[in-house]
């Protein structure tokens, strides 16, 4: 049945208004915007301390750059078009995220979570963890802690982008809310600060910052893998879970997104019109040299997957439970996740293995 827009477009309102709780939507400059030149040392630095700096400063610290094209308006910096800029219903943090979140153990997991079920799986330090996403769908982000290292876990059900950062702005770990607003369909995520003048609006599937000081600065993605909940207890039997009980919500058995995940329909700014794969077809995204590919996941098969792109010969192996590596010369290159429209949307030059 295909699922109408206009059916989604009240259901996001509706869970916004269920949970509002927001400082009001997060501006978008209006007025003429003209292209400016950002110095490496001086883009995207909040007001912060000394001892803030010494890090920032620091080479091994500093975060990727952006190759967008940086444009300002009315005084703030942005490498989106302001008018793609959309909001989704509710207001900021009227989606709320999970800022102190529990875990608990495959035995009372398996209560509620059939094997059949979808999250995003995650290795670090040591420790294994399991975001299931009727958790996720209610909430979009968690700030969380993994042997005290800050961990940045994302998902979008719009785009189906399940994706891990490292949360440094600059090299300072930071806190992350819904923005309340959405590009091509994408979350908006913003990094909280004492001063919201200093709030950066980030494209989840890109990574980065788009409207902000601190536009052109990407987060490191970590590895993480959107998994069946079967397949992934299974390779890792002591893997925590993260709680239905981390929130106030009590509706987790349940998808406010319906029959969206399978029809043809775009919302919120995105448009689509390829014929190579289904819009909402699943594939991994990676970004070489500026260059990007899609692979279509039905296209990974368990094993090993050789291919060749932008020069390099990359190096695919999927195990069981759905985890995907992906390498070129032993060296790890990071994949995003989601739906062909959204990755099709951001990256439109990309190639496809399919």
């Amino acid at each position: 049945m295909k699922f109408p827009i206009i059916v989604l477009i009240i259901i996001v309102i509706g869970v916004g208004f269920l949970f509002y709780k927001s400082r009001g939507q997060f501006p978008i400059p209006e007025g003429d915007s003209v292209e400016v030149f950002v110095e490496e040392e001086s883009q995207g630095l909040p007001k912060i301390t000394d001892e803030q700096k010494n890090i920032l400063e620091s080479k091994e610290n500093n975060m990727n750059k952006s190759s967008r094209t940086i444009l300002e308006t009315d005084g703030i910096q942005h490498s989106i078009p302001l008018n793609e800029i959309l909001s989704g219903g509710p207001g900021k943090d009227g989606i709320p995220s999970i800022d102190n979140p529990k875990f608990i153990s495959v035995k009372d997991a398996d209560e509620y979570l059939k094997d059949t079920d979808v999250g995003l799986g995650l290795v670090l330090n040591g420790v294994e963890r399991f975001y299931p996403y009727q958790v996720l769908v209610w909430h979009e982000i968690v700030n969380d802690n993994i042997a005290n290292e800050r961990v940045l876990v994302t998902y979008c059900p719009l785009c189906a982008t399940g994706i891990v950062f490292d949360p440094k702005v600059g090299g300072v770990p930071q806190e992350f809310g819904v923005s309340g607003k959405l590009w091509q369909s994408n979350l908006l995520m913003y990094n909280r600060t004492a001063i919201e003048e200093d709030e950066s609006l980030w494209s989840q599937v890109l990574g980065e910052a788009v409207l902000g000081v601190s536009t052109g600065q990407k987060l490191k993605v970590l590895p993480a893998d959107t998994v069946q909940y079967g397949p992934w207890k299974k390779a890792h039997p002591n893997t925590e879970i993260l709680s239905r009980e981390t929130g106030a919500i009590r509706s987790y058995g349940r998808d406010p997104y319906g029959d969206y995940y399978t029809d043809e329909s775009v919302s919120f700014g995105a448009t689509f019109n390829d014929d190579r794969l289904h819009p909402k077809a699943f594939v991994l995204g990676i970004e070489i040299d500026s260059e990007f590919k899609a692979y279509h996941q039905d296209a990974l098969k368990v094993g090993n997957t050789k291919d060749t792109f932008a020069g390099k010969n990359i190096e695919i192996n999927r195990d069981e439970a759905g985890i995907v590596e992906m390498t070129s010369d032993s060296e790890p290159i990071p994949h995003i996740d989601g739906f062909w429209f959204s990755w099709l949307a951001v990256h439109p030059e990309t190639e496809l293995l399919k």
